[in-house]
């Protein structure tokens, strides 16, 4: 779908696709189809820009350590992949461990609200502890976590844009974090712990042969929180809803535990945290289902339609809990540009409903829901109330 004048730059068009085959070719090549984060590092490059108001804070990290493809790899590898990616299994005891205290804590009430007891500060106390930053602080980061992603919940259009007002009291918030991480990042200096913060300020980033520096540290933890707390918290949502809502799938996965990665999995791809990001230009004519594409075109990315498209996936509204290649969904887009915390998301998930099943007999939508969601591009439900019983 073609929205006239509704690029990037004057007179250049914005275009939908929501085919999973035209999605999967675009994030997969990033050199044809060119990141608008890349055009915003260059942008920075090109300018000398040393403004560390809200997002530019993150920017500026990017133009010294994964400017292009080459070093966005290597940042991957070295810097993120030992905590949030592969090597998120690390703090498989740490999740658990939050995990079991979050339904301690409401186990016996007979009604609760899963968003606002569980599915929320899970994933805000895990980003804090793979950090290193205090438990006290979890609510403060959570509400500079809100302040983070306001352009996707009441930005406009598919470019998500806020206006001078809203730019300004995000900005003024995030200024408040940009203090916090640097006193975190001098508090380490001091008293490192094995948490990333201490990692990356011992680290020697290998394509530059050295260490860190502090705005750097500041860059990569923005992202981390940037990324850390919404798509687990709507997933978590997301499957009770489904739970609740499919007859016996309570049931099948209480008796087969092993099916709970297959469960996770469709959830995700069925209701994709993030339904869509415009993140793309094209770099020469291209040809979508039948329409013309000019060059220097902004791509929107429709994750969650491409993830139900019935060319792609049979019965694609059904959990189908033996369905092939699994986690082949966009919802954690694909290529050399795949969410990098995808794997301690995941992990999250699983853990979740290994140790929730087990403790639950039952659980239903308890009276009052009104399945409100936040405004935006993320699919955030405001509140899940469950009628729950325990397993005795």
């Amino acid at each position: 779908m073609r929205l006239p004048g509704e690029g990037l730059v004057p007179g250049t068009d914005g275009f939908v696709l929501s085919k999973y085959n035209d999605i999967e070719r675009v994030v997969k090549d990033a050199e044809r189809y060119t990141p608008t984060m890349s055009l915003a590092v260059d942008a920075l490059i090109a300018e000398g820009s040393d403004n560390t108001d809200g997002f530019n804070l993150a920017l500026q990290s990017l133009v010294t350590l994964r400017p292009n493809a080459e070093l966005w790899r290597s940042h991957r590898q070295e810097l993120t992949d030992p905590w949030v990616g592969p090597g998120a299994r690390r703090h498989q005891e740490m999740i658990t461990e939050l995990v079991d205290e979050l339904i301690d804590s409401w186990i016996e009430q007979p009604q609760i609200d899963f968003v606002a007891q569980f599915a929320r500060p899970l994933p805000q106390r895990v980003t804090a502890r793979v950090l290193g930053f205090p438990d006290a602080d979890v609510e403060q980061l959570a509400l500079w976590g809100t302040a983070q992603v306001m352009s996707f919940v009441y930005g406009k259009g598919h470019r998500n844009e806020l206006n001078a007002q809203q730019m300004e009291q995000q900005n003024a918030e995030l200024r408040g974090f940009a203090e916090y991480v640097r006193d975190q990042i001098q508090r380490k200096r001091e008293h490192p712990a094995d948490d990333m913060i201490s990692f990356l300020i011992d680290v020697v980033y290998q394509p530059l042969q050295r260490q860190l520096t502090d705005s750097e540290i500041q860059g990569v933890v923005y992202f981390m929180v940037l990324g850390g707390l919404e798509t687990t918290q709507y997933a978590l949502a997301e499957q009770a809803q489904l739970l609740c809502e499919t007859p016996g799938l309570f049931d099948t996965l209480k008796a087969d535990p092993d099916k709970i990665r297959a469960f996770t999995e469709e959830v995700m791809r069925i209701r994709a945290p993030t339904q869509g990001l415009s993140t793309r230009i094209t770099t020469q004519d291209e040809l979508f289902q039948g329409v013309e594409v000019p060059a220097g075109s902004l791509l929107h990315l429709r994750w969650a339609a491409g993830n139900v498209d019935p060319e792609r996936y049979e019965c694609p509204y059904q959990i189908d809990l033996e369905r092939k290649a699994l986690g082949n969904h966009l919802t954690f887009s694909q290529g050399p540009r795949t969410c990098p915390g995808a794997g301690i998301s995941r992990l999250e998930q699983q853990i979740a409903w290994q140790r929730l099943l087990p403790r639950l007999a039952a659980i239903e939508y308890a009276p009052g829901n009104t399945m409100s969601h936040q405004p935006g591009i993320m699919l955030g439900t405001d509140a899940v109330h469950l009628s729950i019983k325990p397993q005795r």
